[in-house]
């Protein structure tokens, strides 16, 4: 007993309900494949609604829809054709498909009939059809693919996006905090020489108390206090006091002079090569007296605790 259409169509890989909803509308193979064929993109939902509206409209020309005759029962028309594309259809559902699908609306019979495909036709139409499917998964794959491509460039962007800003954030942190260490270390200085004033201030005090004492137990008049005067050395040369560092900086791609504020900390000269000509900074040397000043050890000093005023020749590296 041969195969029916619904079997060969299953045996050929399609679902159930698409294979029985195909052979129920076209009821043959040919049409059942070209069916198949046609609605390959649709999901099986879209048909079965469509069928039900299909069948819930019937084919009643006053509601609207396009008038496709049926093959009469005396047996001389065999086939339906579309009068405006010439296709040939095996019965009305067929042609109902061809109406909804190209906007097509005059149709009529024929009394060619169509010639049922021989076993090598349907062969090589099945062929066909997988070749189609194939071809269709192998499209899908591709479009995946190189959304998945897109997917990740967009990943890598923002992440390098967002590396980029945790740096940035990270320096203006080292420079605030550099900042706020120059700031504590002024602020300490002058506490020193406000304790060290209010020292000799006591000191004088007591000083003062312990004459006028002694003067009261011996009975005389206590003296008056003479206003001390400093000593001023024949030779001696005025403090200078320098305010500006000027550094001739020896970088891989030529020598910098550059002035600098004595206040400046060798992190912030670091940053300022770096935003200038790319020059990543990990240590400056000074040849004499050689000293060397490491990224992450001395860079938080100034450059006058650094001993590089008022000017001085640095090697970075």
């Amino acid at each position: 007993m041969g195969q029916t259409d619904l079997e060969v169509l299953l045996e050929m890989g399609f679902a159930r309900e698409r294979a029985e909803l195909a052979v129920k509308k076209t009821r043959g193979l040919q049409g059942a494949l070209n069916w198949l064929e046609e609605t390959q993109d649709k999901s099986l939902d879209e048909l079965k609604a469509s069928a039900a509206s299909a069948a819930a409209a019937g084919d009643d020309e006053e509601e609207g829809g396009t008038s496709i005759p049926l093959l009469d029962e005396s047996g001389n028309a065999k086939s339906i054709v579309c009068s405006e594309c010439g296709k040939k259809f095996r019965n009305a559902d067929l042609a109902q498909y061809h109406a909804t699908k190209t906007g097509h609306e005059s149709f009529e019979e024929s009394t060619e009939e169509i010639a049922p495909l021989t076993e090598e036709e349907k062969k090589a139409r099945l062929e066909e059809l997988r070749q189609k499917m194939l071809e269709k998964k192998s499209r899908q794959a591709v479009e995946e693919k190189e959304e998945a491509k897109r997917n990740e460039k967009i990943r890598m962007k923002s992440t390098k996006e967002t590396q980029e800003l945790k740096e940035e954030l990270a320096r203006k942190e080292q420079i605030k905090e550099a900042a706020k260490k120059r700031q504590e270390k002024v602020e300490e200085a002058e506490a020193k020489k406000r304790i060290k004033a209010r020292i000799e201030a006591d000191k004088a005090e007591r000083k003062r108390k312990a004459e006028e004492a002694q003067a009261a137990r011996e009975g005389r008049a206590v003296p008056a206090q003479a206003a001390p005067v400093a000593p001023t050395p024949a030779a001696s040369r005025p403090v200078a006091n320098h305010t500006e560092a000027r550094l001739r900086l020896q970088t891989p791609s030529g020598n910098i002079q550059k002035t600098y504020s004595a206040e400046t900390t060798l992190f912030e000269v670091a940053e300022q090569l770096k935003v200038e000509n790319g020059t990543e900074v990990t240590s400056f040397t000074m040849t004499f007296p050689r000293k060397v000043f490491e990224q992450g050890i001395d860079f938080s000093k100034t450059l006058k605790e650094a001993g590089l005023v008022p000017s001085a020749v640095l090697i970075v590296k």
